[in-house]
């Protein structure tokens, strides 16, 4: 069975359920759902990682960060479209108090200014807990901000929809396996995911990191810096890199971080979800590293 950041009817469990494997395993934090593969409870969790408006999802990066092991096998995009959720009877007039998530918050600011002034926004675990939340009678709040599937298995009337601010807002999570899972091949469109904990923080020593991609013509597609949680201005960087390593340039970049690096946390190689090659820059591609290769064993 598969495990998921719930509770049913967020985003989460919407992605999941695109994944044709039933419904699966709640759970209701994202430490919480990975401690679960890694207990063996469930063979794999699906959490958010990444929104392309507002970024990273903190729980999730610092959370693998320290996972021992587990495996990033799979990366699911959803395309992201919220709405206004009352009990039945209640008008946009009539909404005084919005319980949602923090993200869903952000991602409609300019529509609530704009549509609720008068509202107030409180925002809480997630928007599926909003929309149990308002369609209690009892509910202090009137209206819930989430997802369509979260409105209607709740029996709440749409207010509004197509609310976000960016109306191609893409929530990308990933799917993360238990330590023993065996990497995919190779498919030329791939991703690979990594924490690099700098060896002490010098001048340079993020170009030092960088230098190990750049060098090898490896493309990253996302580096966000997390705190160590040790001491203040103790960062590692979370990376996304274009490429298997199994190729032989992301090979050479990762030993390259393993020399420098005080520690490098390999999160896994897995398809890409649009299925889009990435770009090689000229000698980058595994047949151009082969070729140098012989050239250089017929020195001898």
């Amino acid at each position: 069975m598969l495990g998921y950041f719930g509770p049913a009817g967020t985003f989460t469990h919407q992605a999941l359920l695109t994944l044709g494997e039933g419904d699966g395993e709640p759970f209701g934090s994202v430490a919480e759902a990975l401690s679960a593969v890694a207990d063996g409870r469930v063979r794999a969790a699906l959490v958010p990682i990444e929104n392309s408006v507002e970024g990273g999802v903190s729980a999730t990066l610092d959370s693998l960060a320290t996972s021992n092991g587990l495996r990033i096998v799979r990366e699911v995009l959803l395309a992201v479209q919220f709405g206004v959720y009352v009990r039945p009877g209640t008008g946009l007039d009539d909404i005084r108090r919005v319980l949602t998530h923090p993200h869903a918050a952000a991602q409609c600011r300019r529509w609530l200014q704009t549509n609720l002034p008068q509202a107030s926004i409180t925002e809480g675990g997630s928007t599926a807990a909003a929309a149990a939340e308002v369609a209690d009678p009892e509910s202090r709040y009137d209206a819930a901000i989430c997802a369509k599937v979260a409105g209607e298995m709740y029996g709440l009337e749409t207010a509004a929809y197509g609310i976000a601010d960016n109306d191609s807002a893409i929530t990308r999570f990933v799917l993360v396996g238990g330590p023993g899972h065996q990497p995919s091949s190779p498919t030329g469109a791939d991703k690979t995911t990594l924490v690099a904990y700098m060896r002490e923080d010098h001048s340079g020593a993020l170009l030092e990191i960088l230098e190990q991609f750049a060098s090898r013509g490896v493309n990253l597609s996302r580096i966000e810096s997390r705190p160590t949680k040790t001491t203040l201005g103790s960062y590692c960087f979370s990376i996304d890199a274009d490429g298997h390593f199994e190729d032989a340039r992301m090979a050479e970049a990762l030993m390259g971080l393993k020399r420098v690096c005080k520690d490098v946390v390999f999160l896994g190689s897995y398809p890409r979800a649009d299925h889009e090659p990435g770009k090689l820059a000229h000698g980058a591609s595994n047949a151009e590293h082969q070729a140098a290769r012989s050239w250089y064993e017929s020195l001898g």
